[in-house]
């Protein structure tokens, strides 16, 4: 039983009042696309899509970005949560039976022309586009740096790999951009060392490479040969099981490209940070 309802009750509201969300859509090929999002305290903010996973939506998502949307109005972020089509992005794997893939939904029309309204209603800056993906969405935001980079500044993908080759049907661009990867080494959706994806049913969604050669494919792109400079990350929380390393790949001139390996992390978040907002730190060094 709740000991102080009244006080929860008023914190409910305080944070309602204060992140209100905005509702609308866009009409794509005849499918009115729909997203969320908080209005930005001023012009020339950063524009931040947060991505919900496979069988989602993009306000079921949003809890899990509050630390980050608490502090968007100081930051200037206007933080979007879009909704993928019946639940499901068409993403870059071609054995998906989600009706966005069979349909062939035009995912880049819709994030294309989600970042020109928020250009035209509020003034973003569109040299600071980024995306933040869990699981279905994090192949979302691997399909983007695949298909349309010169829009993006930078993406975090979350408990995903990249589809293996004989599994990827986008087109891809080759062209490097900041990247940064959080996976778990015991995640049994989306196999660390790569392997089949089975959500249960007929949700076979194919195979995904390993997470090392998900992050070789985007360091490689950016011109780095040499090894990352690897870092053990404080553990914070001792009853979560879970530790984190992470790798880096940072030279001026060069987008970085970074993994946090989450040691018995599984398709979920380690408590010892907090992803979103370590996704903004890593986009904010991209500035």
């Amino acid at each position: 039983m709740l000991k102080h309802p009244l006080l929860l009750l008023f914190f409910c509201f305080a944070f309602s009042a204060k992140s209100q969300i905005i509702n609308d859509s866009i009409l794509i090929d005849g499918h009115y696309r729909s997203f969320h999002f908080q209005k930005p305290a001023q012009a020339n903010s950063s524009l931040v899509f947060v991505l919900h996973g496979s069988k989602g939506t993009g306000l079921q998502n949003r809890p899990r970005a509050g630390k980050l949307e608490a502090i968007a109005p100081a930051e200037n972020l206007l933080m979007v949560y879009p909704d993928g089509y019946k639940k499901y992005w068409n993403e870059c794997r071609k054995a998906s039976p989600a009706v966005a893939n069979v349909e062939n939904i035009d995912e880049n029309a819709f994030f294309g022309a989600m970042i020109a309204y928020f250009s035209q209603q509020y003034q973003i800056n569109e040299q600071q586009v980024f995306v933040i993906g869990t699981s279905g969405g994090g192949h979302m935001a691997y399909k983007l740096a695949l298909t349309m980079p010169e829009k993006f500044r930078a993406i975090t993908a979350l408990i995903a790999n990249l589809p293996d080759t004989n599994n990827l049907d986008c087109p891809e661009k080759r062209m490097a951009i900041p990247v940064m990867i959080v996976n778990g080494t015991a995640d049994k959706t989306n196999p660390y060392e790569g392997g089949e994806v089975i959500l249960g049913g007929p949700m076979n969604l194919g195979f995904v490479r390993s997470t090392d050669r998900t992050f070789h494919y985007w360091s490689s792109l950016a011109g780095y040969k040499r090894k990352p400079r690897k870092q053990l990350l404080p553990n914070t929380d001792l009853t979560d099981g879970k530790t984190i390393e992470r790798y880096t790949f940072k030279k001026k001139g060069k987008p970085e490209v970074t993994l946090l390996k989450v040691i018995g992390g599984k398709h979920d978040f380690p408590n010892d940070i907090d992803v979103y907002m370590e996704a903004w730190a890593f986009f904010k060094r991209q500035l």
